[in-house]
């Protein structure tokens, strides 16, 4: 199937997105515009302790309007590559840095309009090391066994999807899947 860009247009450049529409000409040679939200790669950290906790961060998301249970993530920044990201987020978010990083899954968060890709990490080896947050987020931290996390899920308390697709990328690693 070929999808012709006949025009591209930005519509809005922000701080975190811009938004563009494209007129694109489909496979049966009719014309569409497609509303299209590019946004930089982000990280996503599943952050392990000795004792089998995954710190997870409890924080206010305006477009949700509550308070959201999540796994530390963050915005790639430019020429900064995702290994660099994760561990930069988990120092800003959860004040820890990590011994060791793997990366364990990547994905596009919403590809029906938007250009955003994620790169899950698992982070173990966890010690003390903050950076200061961001002037923007406002963090509680929560450390939760993984059954307990798993509980969560079935729940619906855990409503954040990259958090979801990571814990189910982490438990096959846990299961030893």
């Amino acid at each position: 199937m070929v999808f012709d860009l006949l025009q591209s247009e930005t519509l809005y450049r922000g701080r975190v997105f811009n938004l563009k529409q494209d007129l694109v000409r489909l496979p049966n040679g009719r014309s569409y515009r497609l509303d299209i939200i590019e946004h930089n790669p982000a990280v996503a950290i599943v952050p392990v302790d000795e004792q089998g906790q995954i710190w997870f961060v409890r924080q206010y998301r305006h477009a949700a309007g509550k308070l959201l249970l999540e796994i530390p993530a963050g915005i790639v920044e430019t020429g900064e590559t995702p290994e660099a990201c994760a561990r930069r987020e988990i120092r800003e978010e959860i004040g820890m840095s990590a011994r060791e990083i793997k990366q364990i899954g990547e994905f596009f968060l919403a590809p029906g309009y938007s250009t955003e890709y994620m790169y899950i990490y698992l982070a173990t080896g966890l010690q003390p090391d903050p950076l200061p947050v961001d002037e923007d987020e406002f963090l509680s931290l929560e450390k939760i066994p993984l059954s307990q996390a798993e509980e969560f899920i079935r729940s619906g308390d855990i409503q954040d999807a990259k958090t979801l697709v990571a814990l189910f990328l982490a438990r096959s690693l846990f299961s030893g899947g």
